[in-house]
């Protein structure tokens, strides 16, 4: 296996540190509000990382952290007159919801700042008795950078470059303009924990090299995170993990390229982005996922539905050639004429031939920095050829649709896609869903939250999932997962 390292710019030979086994920890949601498709792309491709590294028979554990207290969760709590850890709260079980639409699969934990507050305290002081950090008489206590000698090694910025665009924002109190924030002195009216320097809360970078460390070791495998995590985000971790243990803080640096929509990146800020939960109103959730690996995870993705309208037309060939597969594994009708048995085994040896170069080409691609357009390619050429074998003369043998049936399985499980086909829900089954939503509105128009969001939680373990929008709440039915029969 092959992946590109971004701390040193080059494609590498991956080995992690412990052998079988990758400690991963990949930056997780802000949660102030619901996310959209460019945090799904995110967390979708190092999904796929994931899977593919158990396929290879790696040990994977897996850290997302929550950043469940910073400046726009505070901002948007006061926007909304809320608590903001209730606000946070929330947005976390909305991140949850969405993620488990799109298949992504649960990391192993989930840390929360706010429970981890001791433990940032400890690196904090441990920075300052290490000559990196320094308390002012404000209560902040900022990293000073230029203590680092090796500051800029991922971003590939010198000193100079940082200093000539840093800036020193209102209340801030730091020596030089390019220090950063470990420790934020309380504000009125903003939570607070109690510190050596006073009450106040972590800075937004100290809680992944805490949380991370905390869990999975003082150097970790792979840190992932998306390229506008790299500077000052990523570049302010290894400062400060390397400081506090004089270790590498990660063996390999892994970035997704963003979501843009006409050339722009999607944010928020710019007010130009779809969430999830509109997509997943509009498309299926095997769709969006084909979407966001039909570009290599390092390169920019160009949202528009008309793409996802395209991944869902690629999507139903997918599930219709894995049906075809299917129905002639279990047909396997004996051949009435010599001529049949030999249109049986042509067609059969030439799509053993296109399972084959299709299995081929799909390791090579994942295993190449986890290419994910030319694995899906590779596939695709196996679905053309079944297409074309299953309406021939004599068809294929149940061996040859089986090892086909094998490969696609095995897509399917690194893909995150299962290829069941999902079926209408019957009349019956839409009156009792219809009646049990009525319910939830009901609690919702009376503001009891727990009970709507355990009805919804209830629904989705049925396989029934809801997403609400401005026009009421939409459902349909998930697809269950049966697998491939087995060779014997």
């Amino acid at each position: 296996m092959r992946v590109y390292n971004t701390l040193t710019g080059r494609v590498e030979e991956f080995k992690p540190l412990k052998s079988g086994e990758v400690r991963m920890y990949v930056c997780g949601p802000t949660t102030y509000d619901y996310s959209h498709i460019g945090h799904a792309r995110a967390y979708i491709c190092f999904d796929v990382m994931r899977r593919w590294l158990e396929y290879r028979g790696y040990r994977v554990k897996l850290i997302v952290n929550i950043t469940d207290i910073d400046d726009k969760v505070v901002r948007r709590a006061a926007e909304l007159g809320k608590d903001p850890i209730e606000l946070s709260r929330y947005y976390e079980k909305a991140y949850m919801q969405d993620m488990d639409a799109l298949y992504v699969k649960r990391a192993d934990l989930y840390p929360r700042v706010t429970e981890h507050i001791p433990d940032i305290i400890k690196a904090v002081e441990k920075l300052i008795e290490k000559g990196y950090a320094y308390a002012t008489p404000k209560g902040n206590v900022y990293f000073a950078v230029r203590k680092f000698k090796e500051y800029g090694k991922l971003s590939k910025q010198s000193i100079e470059d940082i200093v000539a665009g840093a800036r020193v924002e209102p209340g801030e109190d730091k020596r030089s303009p390019e220090d950063f924030a470990l420790w934020k002195a309380a504000k009125p009216g903003e939570p607070s924990w109690p510190s050596p320097w006073g009450p106040g809360r972590p800075g937004w970078h100290i809680e992944c090299s805490v949380m991370s460390m905390k869990y999975l070791g003082e150097t970790l495998d792979i840190h992932g995170g998306g390229q506008d995590l790299i500077f000052p985000h990523h570049e302010n971790e290894i400062a400060q993990s390397e400081a506090l243990t004089g270790k590498p803080f990660s063996r390999y640096w892994v970035h997704n390229g963003l979501v843009t929509v006409k050339g722009q990146e999607m944010s928020k800020s710019l007010k130009n982005f779809t969430t999830i939960r509109e997509a997943l109103a509009r498309y299926d959730p095997r769709a969006i996922r084909l979407f966001a690996l039909s570009a290599h995870y390092r390169s920019p993705l160009e949202f528009s539905f008309s793409k996802l309208d395209e991944a869902s037309r690629s999507l139903e060939r997918l599930i219709v050639a894995a049906r075809l597969l299917r129905e002639a594994y279990q047909r396997a009708e004996p051949c009435r004429s010599l001529e049949e048995l030999a249109a049986r085994e042509e067609n059969s040896r030439e799509l053993l031939a296109a399972v084959e170069d299709a299995r081929r080409g799909f390791e090579e691609a994942m295993d190449s920095d986890f290419n994910t357009p030319e694995a899906i390619a590779a596939v695709f050429k196996l679905v053309k050829a079944v297409f074309k074998l299953a309406s021939q003369k004599g068809g294929v043998s149940s061996y040859a649709a089986l090892k086909a049936l094998e490969l696609l399985e095995d897509f399917s499980k690194v893909m995150g896609i299962p290829l069941e086909e999902l079926k209408p829900a019957g009349e019956e089954l839409s009156r009792v869903v219809e009646s049990i939503l009525e319910l939830r509105e009901e609690a919702r128009r009376e503001k009891n939250w727990k009970l709507a969001d355990s009805i919804r939680e209830a629904l989705r373990k049925a396989g029934v999932e809801v997403e609400d929008t401005p026009e009421g709440p939409r459902w349909r039915v998930r697809a269950a997962h049966s697998p491939t029969p087995q060779a014997t």
